[in-house]
């Protein structure tokens, strides 16, 4: 019984740990740039409220990615990973058009 239980206790720090690198890693990723290619194609921009919303209509006030499903942060955090963006980050207060509202 005490080698089962030093065995979930060795793996739960080493998951931890793992945890805390890759959140590390994300943290270092790096931001994505409007002149990103992909960024271009998507209409990203850093900030939402200078959205083209004459070529981007589907832009709403209030849109951004904290509240888009796709954001894989806290709405808190400034900047988190986004699929979109394979390995970069984008500001939370960004949008791009591929934006769809967290549930």
């Amino acid at each position: 019984m005490k080698a089962s239980r030093r065995t979930f206790l060795i793996s739960s720090i080493g998951v931890a740990s793992s945890l805390a690198l890759s959140r590390q890693a994300f943290a270092d990723a790096p931001k994505v740039a409007e002149s990103d290619p992909t960024a271009q194609a998507l209409g990203y921009k850093e900030d939402a409220s200078k959205v083209d919303k004459a070529k981007f209509a589907k832009y709403a006030p209030g849109q951004d990615c904290g509240n888009c499903s796709f954001y894989q942060g806290k709405a808190s955090d400034p900047y988190a990973p986004c699929p979109m963006f394979a390995g970069k980050q984008v500001a939370a207060k960004g949008w791009c058009s591929a934006y769809n509202k967290k549930a």
